[in-house]
């Protein structure tokens, strides 16, 4: 059970991600200061800097939480799943636990990505971090079938569906209205777009 302090470390945290949201929407990300976020979130400007390096961060709070689920989903293997089986586990986990992938702040993370370079960097440097620790867990998980191209090929492709799926959908204001539709919708397109990898139907790394 987390700690009174670590409650109300991750209630401070949220209050700033949300009133940052609110900040960007209303009068845009570079008119924004830091000052007026962490005043939003009742906390100084210096604390603001023990949750978040900066407010490029604010727009992706949950990008760690991602990465671990994945790792999680990769030791948590049984003998009979195969390396997409458990990136597709870990993406049904995200997408119940949270809407960060699929709610308001997923959609204003995507038009930012357009329009602010240093978003866009940011995200550019989360996801190539991230494909690389997702890539060695599951070639070291799956020696096997796995080689390191492979695993990245393989992780490479479970990325780009992810982002690419939502990228369209949170485009459509009927369906960004409903991140449990966004979900299911994200989880269909990867479905498909890592169907040649599913146990079985990839060929190991002999070729055979």
């Amino acid at each position: 059970m987390a700690s009174l302090r670590d409650r109300k470390r991750a209630r401070t945290r949220q209050a700033l991600v949300e009133v940052a949201a609110e900040l960007f929407e209303r009068q845009g990300y570079d008119e924004t200061t830091v000052a007026q976020i962490a005043a939003g979130a009742e906390i100084g400007t210096r604390t603001f800097f023990s949750y978040f390096p900066g407010k490029e961060h604010l727009v992706f709070p949950e990008s760690d939480d991602r990465v671990h689920a994945a790792l999680e989903a990769i030791d948590r293997r049984t003998p009979e799943d195969g390396p997409a089986e458990v990136l597709l586990r870990a993406l049904r986990r995200v997408g119940d636990d949270s809407d960060d992938m699929s709610g308001r702040l997923a959609a204003l993370r995507l038009r930012l990505i357009r329009e602010v370079p240093a978003v866009q960097g940011l995200s550019l440097r989360i996801q190539l971090d991230a494909q690389r620790q997702i890539a060695a867990h599951l070639a070291a998980a799956f020696p096997e079938r796995l080689d390191e191209v492979r695993a990245a090929a393989l992780t490479g492709a479970f990325v780009g569906a992810v982002t690419g799926a939502l990228q369209v959908l949170l485009e459509r204001a009927e369906r960004r209205d409903d991140p449990a539709v966004v979900q299911r919708a994200v989880q269909e397109a990867v479905d498909a777009a890592l169907a040649p990898w599913f146990s079985g139907a990839a060929p190991d790394r002999s070729g055979h």
